[in-house]
């Protein structure tokens, strides 16, 4: 049996285990459980003293990991399967989304009270960039423990005095995006769809633009890192959808056996700690995903975050107009009352997923007129120093919104 120390936040919660067939087993342990105030890791995996087995523990923790061509080419290095989510999780997940983190069951979580970093020069930052789809998340690295997941190449950095450097012994700050050479204007099209999305009034994470080695990166604040009362950066426990529900993140689309809208809702009614507002920032985010002609917008792009008692929606992210590529298919990872593509969406699509959801439908209804007005204001006010940075692209996301938004409003 092979043994994992799952930390939150620095605190051991328990242990995830891999026995001899590769079954994964995660128990809290009694101290953690008798703790007050204790939270679990997971929607899914509530406080209790019996283990958690195979696919029951597999959502949470799969889901820390990355996806796709990055896991492939990381497994690759490392020398294990790809599917071996204990073994990636040994070797790669010191820092990760949220507060946890995993270690050898026989070594102890370091007590340095100065966060190790190492500071990038321009140059190094650029190599590394310019390697990240050959070595995803530096795996392999001395001393490099780092996971995020998704199916992009990203990588978790610390902004430290308008330098940037790699965690090693402490909480990354921000993420970074290289744009693939597959998607070109990416990294503008995700910045103008988060400035547009704050200005329409979304929480949304603050975001720039890099040119490392001349290749555009998105650099985004991560906003499950907060700073105590010394500035030291310290984690926020989050989840996605897909591990609250408990769908492993293969399963994160709706076509692919994943959640459902109403599955969303049905989570925030249930778990959120302010259901009302979460529910009806969630319609709005949406709404949005719509209006920019985001098709990607499946169970693992939206989140909880955890602040002590209080379990909220996360800020939105990985906003980005899919259909500013033609070859990309417009099929929703979440149908719409039934809808199943961005281009047939109308508003009786909406009052369809009210029905579904037990929304009111005047509520969800007034939710599209307002957040289209919104929008499209806020698409006249965007920034001009964004639009100038790649003009045909901005330009296609707002033909998109402006046509997007004659289909909601019918």
């Amino acid at each position: 049996m092979k043994r994992l120390s799952v930390y939150l936040n620095g605190e051991r919660v328990g242990r995830l285990e891999q026995d001899d067939s590769g079954l994964l087993l995660f128990t809290y342990d009694s101290a953690w459980l008798e703790r007050k105030g204790a939270i679990p890791l997971s929607r899914s995996l509530p406080l209790r003293p019996e283990a958690f087995r195979g696919k029951e523990a597999r959502a949470f923790f799969a889901g820390i990991l990355p996806e796709e061509t990055p896991r492939k080419i990381i497994a690759s290095i490392l020398g294990i399967s790809e599917r071996n989510d204990f073994a990636m999780l040994e070797r790669i997940g010191g820092e990760c989304a949220g507060a946890v983190s995993f270690l050898p069951e026989e070594e102890s979580l370091p007590q340095s009270n100065e966060p190790e970093l190492r500071e990038l020069s321009d140059d190094d930052l650029a190599r590394i960039v310019e390697e990240l789809p050959r070595r995803p998340l530096m795996a392999g690295g001395e001393g490099i423990r780092l996971s995020l997941a998704g199916a992009q190449d990203k990588l978790p950095v610390v902004l430290q005095n308008g330098r940037i450097c790699i965690p090693l012994d402490t909480p990354s700050t921000h993420i970074l995006k290289p744009e693939p050479e597959r998607f070109p204007g990416l990294a503008v099209n995700e910045l103008f769809c988060l400035k547009l999305a704050a200005a329409a009034g979304l929480s949304v994470p603050h975001a720039e633009l890099l040119f490392p080695g001349d290749i555009p990166c998105l650099l985004v604040s991560r906003y499950d890192r907060d700073t105590d009362e010394r500035r030291h950066t310290v984690r926020v426990h989050q989840e996605d959808f897909c591990q609250a529900l408990g769908f492993p993140p293969e399963r994160k689309y709706q076509q692919e056996g994943g959640p459902l809208l109403r599955d969303c809702i049905q989570l925030l009614r249930d778990w959120s700690t302010a259901p009302v507002v979460d529910i009806r920032n969630l319609i709005d985010g949406l709404i949005f995903n719509t209006l920019i002609g985001n098709a990607d917008a499946h169970g693992k792009n939206y989140s909880l975050l955890y602040s002590g008692s209080q379990r909220r929606l996360a800020p939105f992210y990985d906003l980005v107009c899919t259909m500013a590529w033609p070859e990309l298919s417009s099929q929703l990872s979440m149908k719409i009352g039934r809808c199943k593509t961005l281009k047939e969406i109308t508003p009786g699509h909406w009052q369809k997923m009210a029905e579904e959801a037990g929304l009111g439908g005047p509520m969800v209804r007034e939710r599209v007129r307002v957040f289209c007005e919104k929008t499209i204001a806020a698409l006249d006010e965007a920034d001009p120093g964004v639009r100038a940075l790649n003009p045909e692209m901005t330009d296609r996301i707002g033909e998109t919104v402006r046509r997007q938004a004659l289909r909601l409003n019918g």
